[in-house]
């Protein structure tokens, strides 16, 4: 009994590792590039680029964000649909911190090549691919 108790509670402390990546759909922007080299960018975006890193990559791959092309306004809707997901643990300190990197990344990388980026899919062209997929 005591055994079967460790290997339980084991398996509960292990289950956000099994769920990490919990986007069970793969996007075009998924299969781009997963860093950004933001040595050029201002101390705080690079500080901000590492929040957004590390938060966002706990339910999607960082190349989905990465290579997805959104205006201002788009990028103040996902990120506060990011921040309301379960377990997301974005703060709303961090949610500013991501949203600003975005939109300066934005502007200062994408919008300068804007045929080297995807555009963002909408939730039905997201739900479409989620069952091609299955």
């Amino acid at each position: 009994m005591k055994k079967l108790i460790q290997i339980i509670t084991i398996a509960f402390a292990a289950l956000p590792l099994l769920t990490a990546q919990s986007s069970n759909v793969t996007l075009p922007q998924d299969k781009g590039p997963d860093k950004i080299d933001v040595s050029g960018y201002p101390a705080p975006m690079q500080k901000s680029y590492k929040t957004f890193a590390a938060k966002c990559s706990k339910c999607h791959t960082i190349a989905r964000p990465i290579n997805t092309m959104m205006t201002k306004p788009e990028w103040e809707r996902y990120v506060k649909r990011m921040m309301h997901k379960p377990n997301s643990g974005i703060s709303d300190a961090q949610g500013k911190d991501i949203f600003e990197f975005l939109v300066y990344d934005q502007v200062n990388r994408k919008d300068k090549n804007p045929k080297a980026f995807f555009a963002a899919l909408s939730d039905e062209e997201i739900a479409k691919l989620k069952a091609q997929q299955q």
